[in-house]
């Protein structure tokens, strides 16, 4: 592989635990996990991060998490038109994308490396190149981007604290 381009994170199931929490009036909100938004803050110098969703109903929770506190990239995609999104966007074998639902075996065939989280979908499992031990929601996010350290940049050496210059990390965003 070329050295990737861009790492393409699906929201739901990869960066929340996938469950939507209804009340009376709808969809309220969603559970994100711990240190994820750290990880991403340790591979952002080497890579371009942004984030993709179908959630049409929950893109506002969304959008505050990831836009409005991590300060990513967000598009409202379908889960079945990714791949389309992307080749017009990128060259698929450039591209990183991380997914756990069942259309996302779609995309994980086509893109350059492909990443799961535990409790992904079967088909998502079995198309990943890398299958994080981490449920999504609970850390598969951090897992995923210290894994891609290793592989394509600089490995996190955990006895060498992060650059203070990095405003993103340890803060609680």
């Amino acid at each position: 592989m070329e050295k990737p381009q861009v790492f393409i994170l699906d929201v739901d199931g990869v960066m929340t635990t996938g469950q939507f929490l209804y009340t009376a009036e709808g969809k309220a909100m969603k559970v994100f996990g711990p240190d994820d938004n750290d990880a991403l803050g340790l591979l952002q110098p080497y890579i371009e991060i942004r984030f993709v969703t179908g959630d049409k109903k929950g893109f506002p929770i969304s959008q505050k998490r990831i836009v409005e506190d991590m300060g990513f990239p967000l598009d409202l995609v379908s889960t079945h038109k990714r791949i389309d999104w992307i080749a017009e966007r990128y060259d698929a074998a450039r591209v990183i994308y991380m997914g756990d639902g069942i259309f996302d075996h779609y995309v994980m065939k086509q893109v350059a490396y492909s990443i799961a989280p535990a409790n992904a979908d079967a088909l998502a499992v079995q198309s990943a190149d890398f299958v994080t031990a981490r449920a999504g929601g609970d850390r598969a996010v951090a897992e995923a981007c210290l894994h891609l350290m290793e592989r394509y940049f600089v490995p996190f050496n955990p006895e060498r604290r992060p650059d203070a210059q990095n405003q993103q990390l340890g803060d609680w965003a």
